[in-house]
């Protein structure tokens, strides 16, 4: 069923379903109402397929990383607990922040958000465990957690086997293996998904506190804030809602408090903005990403992993431009993905990483779960399955053969 983005606004954004004819109407019997937990548990059964498609398909990319480090004589733990971006996010958790701006290019930890190393700090208080162990457990849970709004999302929209496809389609993605690091993509995506679901069904307060919390996870956090509150606004212009204004203003508070809390601790109101350019982070509106493009393809002979990340780029900008043409997103997941890429796509930052900054744009796989939805399963099983073993290869080769950071 087609969505307009401000056409069916109304009745996505409130969660009210579809009219249906008075004529086909039929009053449902009385059931005994049903607490909390028989609640939870009937939507965790719901979503069961889902979440057992999302193990299937981690354990089959952990356990191929695993065999294939074991072989290169590398520490799977290591890797997966302890290096690059999760060193230093255990490094904050431990010591803090830095006080000043510094004159170093990549070395002023103000540029990670705090979420996450507060969690680790809090958890190990809690559990008897190394940090890096407890930063792994978060953002192990995060992925399932993750998965089950994901799963949400697709449902609400377009039905529960879309939801299953978009779901497996999520943990297929060529850095997937990124979901079960260290790292803060799965805790940040379940803020996402979360966050977008309750806009989808009218929870506005709700919708507001995941936006904030993704805020002060990922600096594009600002891009989920932004898809809450312009739908809240938009709603709002319909009919005055303490909740939706409420979560208008929640949503970009989290982004907003970081933000302005390292300008504080640095003496100047653009504090967090300069620690950025001492990272080579700054918007350029896509002219450093084209010359990336330019010298990777053009002046030298671009390593695999670097080829994967622009198929990614581009497959993400045709999958926005299939979502938009096709008018079977609703308005906060256009403005979500919009935004994320316009942030990914516009800076003139490093250009490793920009498929692992993707991974939280889920809802540009919908056309794909959409397609897959309507295909017979003799073609949707080996296709899902080409692609899980091809996300477990680049898994494997993002850790032991690409010598970056993921």
């Amino acid at each position: 069923m087609p969505y307009g983005p401000l056409a069916r606004l109304s009745g996505l954004a409130a969660g009210t379903p579809s009219r249906v004819p008075s004529s086909r109407r039929s009053r449902p019997a009385a059931r005994p109402s049903r607490g909390p937990r028989a609640r939870a548990g009937d939507a965790l059964r719901h979503a069961a397929p889902a979440l057992l498609a999302y193990a299937a398909v981690r354990v089959l990319g952990l356990l191929v990383f695993a065999f294939w480090a074991r072989r290169e004589h590398r520490g799977v733990w290591h890797l997966l607990a302890e290096s690059w971006d999760c060193d230093w996010y255990l490094k904050i958790a431990e010591h803090g922040y830095a006080d000043t701006l510094g004159h170093t290019f990549d070395a002023n930890n103000l540029a990670f958000f705090p979420l996450y190393p507060l969690l680790i700090r809090a958890g190990e208080q809690l559990l008897p465990a190394p940090r890096g162990a407890v930063g792994l457990a978060i953002a192990f849970a995060a992925s399932f957690l993750a998965a089950w709004g994901i799963f949400k999302v697709g449902d609400r929209l377009h039905g529960r086997r879309a939801g299953v496809l978009l779901v497996t389609l999520w943990a297929c993605l060529p850095v997937a293996l990124v979901q079960w690091m260290g790292y803060t993509e799965s805790l940040f995506t379940a803020f996402v998904a979360w966050s977008l679901y309750a806009v989808l069904t009218g929870r506005w307060v709700t919708a507001g506190v995941c936006a904030a919390l993704a805020g002060l996870t990922r600096p594009t956090g600002i891009a989920v804030a932004a898809a809450v509150s312009v739908t809240a606004v938009l709603a709002l212009r319909r009919g005055f809602c303490p909740r939706a204004l409420a979560g208008a203003v929640l949503a970009p508070l989290g982004w907003l408090a970081y933000v302005g809390w390292v300008g504080v601790r640095l003496g100047r109101w653009d504090g967090y903005f300069a620690v950025q350019k001492w990272w080579h982070n700054e918007w350029d509106g896509g002219v450093g990403t084209l010359r990336w493009v330019k010298s990777l393809f053009v002046v030298e002979r671009p390593q695999l992993f670097l080829v994967m990340v622009t198929l990614v780029l581009f497959g993400a900008l045709v999958l926005f431009a299939l979502s938009v043409a096709g008018r079977e997103q609703p308005l906060p997941l256009l403005v979500f993905t919009g935004l994320l890429l316009a942030i990914v796509l516009g800076s003139r930052g490093v250009y490793f990483p920009r498929a692992r900054f993707l991974l939280p744009g889920f809802p540009l796989l919908l056309p794909v779960a959409l397609a897959l939805a309507r295909a017979r399963a003799r073609l949707v099983v080996p296709v899902l399955t080409g692609a899980a073993l091809v996300s477990a290869a680049f898994g494997g080769h993002m850790l032991l053969v690409w010598l970056g950071p993921p």
